[in-house]
């Protein structure tokens, strides 16, 4: 049992990250930046890269530093991440192929595959034996850097494309939908990783295991889930599913995330599958829970989550301009190239192109949660961490001035036709 006083300093900190969490995502919409990225500013500002530097007593007040309070905030912030990856699963968005399947397979080729061996290459040529956490070895190192150089942001680039009005358009179904297949396969490689933290040489029936777990897991889930769901409702629980449909959708979340973890699977990636199968029940079904869901969660355990990321930020301590630099020039470049080559090549005009290059390297949330992922399993160390988050703010703000920019001189992201 919790003391008063031990209660009361765990209401605090809860109190002042939100808060802080919210002032600063409110304050960046208004400046028409992404949100993400003000929620994590906040805790930022309250973390030993700012507040706790100039003023470490008044961080001290607000977050005490003792192990226990550490463990209190740590559940919180796996629980928000869990309810995020839950709510990007079943906002994901199916029959994504019903158009532009040829562009779409080619640039989800390119975006995908090239940047993540890109991402992989560099570590066999460059030592960042360095950067390792803990738990982490030259394999996992490689998986989490590989991940990083491909991934894009669904949440980020979705709120940009709202904002601006532009969400219905061909351009934005292309990146959403290239997106969201290319989350579903980098999610399993980090669930891999994660599944070999702290072994120091993988057997060859060790990592067959890492690899074929992820992937038969998705496929089981993804098959037999909306065959389950469909089951239970048929059954006589069914008056009690009707009665408390948001708890059975919280408790469905839950209980895929720790089947997950029973199989060495990351909970994160069991909650990711658990949110595409109730996203895959009929139109309709659930739809007002999930939106309950989504609605709570922005509203507490995500803010908290993301203002926990950005406390942890230790800029004084943790700080590697060269590496955050290198890595945030080098995934961008990679990225980018791949991207535009990709749209290119189908022969579409250089402002095209570049849109698409600009699009897919926005890493935002995923790029975050990677990061936060890879430090909490000791893949990483602070500094790999402070490059992972840093990388993904800055990408995220420049797609959306960049597509500000675009909108506000009215030419069309994307052409209708091909040029010869």
């Amino acid at each position: 049992m919790l003391t008063n006083a031990e209660l009361a300093n765990f209401l605090t900190s809860i109190v002042a990250l939100l808060l802080a969490a919210h002032l600063m995502g409110f304050a960046f919409e208004r400046m028409r930046l992404p949100r993400v990225v003000g929620e994590i500013t906040g805790g930022f500002v309250l973390g030993p890269s700012c507040l706790g530097y100039f003023a470490p007593e008044i961080t001290e007040f607000l977050i005490p530093g003792d192990p226990f309070q550490d463990r209190l905030l740590n559940a919180f912030h796996w629980v928000g991440l869990t309810l995020l990856m839950f709510t990007a699963g079943f906002r994901v968005q199916h029959g994504v192929f019903q158009h532009d399947k040829r562009v779409m397979l080619v640039l989800l080729a390119s975006v995908t595959v090239l940047p993540f061996l890109a991402g992989w290459a560099i570590t066999v040529f460059v030592d960042m034996s360095t950067y390792n956490g803990p738990n982490g070895n030259a394999l996992t190192l490689a998986l989490i850097v590989g991940i990083a150089v491909a991934v894009t942001s669904i949440p980020v680039i979705s709120r940009i494309f709202i904002d601006l009005d532009i969400i219905q358009t061909r351009f934005a179904r292309i990146v959403i939908g290239v997106a969201t297949i290319q989350d579903i396969l980098l999610w399993a490689v980090l669930a891999i990783a994660t599944s070999l933290a702290g072994v120091e040489v993988a057997s060859k029936t060790d990592l067959s295991l890492a690899v074929a777990k992820p992937f038969l897991f998705c496929a089981v889930g993804i098959v037999v889930g909306p065959i389950l769901l469909t089951f239970v409702q048929r059954l006589r629980i069914t008056t009690v599913v009707r009665s408390a449909k948001l708890g059975f959708a919280l408790i469905w979340c839950f209980l895929v995330a720790q089947f997950a973890a029973l199989l060495d699977v990351n909970v994160i990636f069991g909650a990711f599958v658990a949110g595409i199968v109730l996203g895959s029940l009929k139109p309709g079904q659930m739809e007002n829970e999930k939106n309950q869901i989504a609605n709570f969660s922005l509203a507490f355990f995500i803010p908290l989550y993301f203002a926990i990321v950005g406390y942890a930020i230790d800029l004084p301590n943790a700080f590697d301009p060269w590496l955050f630099f290198g890595f945030l020039i080098f995934s961008t470049v990679v990225e980018g190239l791949c991207a535009f080559g990709a749209i290119r090549a189908m022969r579409f005009n250089n402002l095209t192109s570049l849109n698409f290059a600009v699009a897919m390297n926005t890493r935002g949330g995923p790029g975050i949660v990677l990061a936060s992922i890879a430090l909490a399993s000791g893949l990483v160390d602070q500094r790999m961490y402070v490059a992972l988050v840093l990388t993904a703010i800055v990408t995220s703000v420049v797609a959306g001035a960049w597509f500000r920019y675009r909108t506000l001189r009215e030419r069309p992201l994307m052409e209708d036709r091909q040029v010869e």
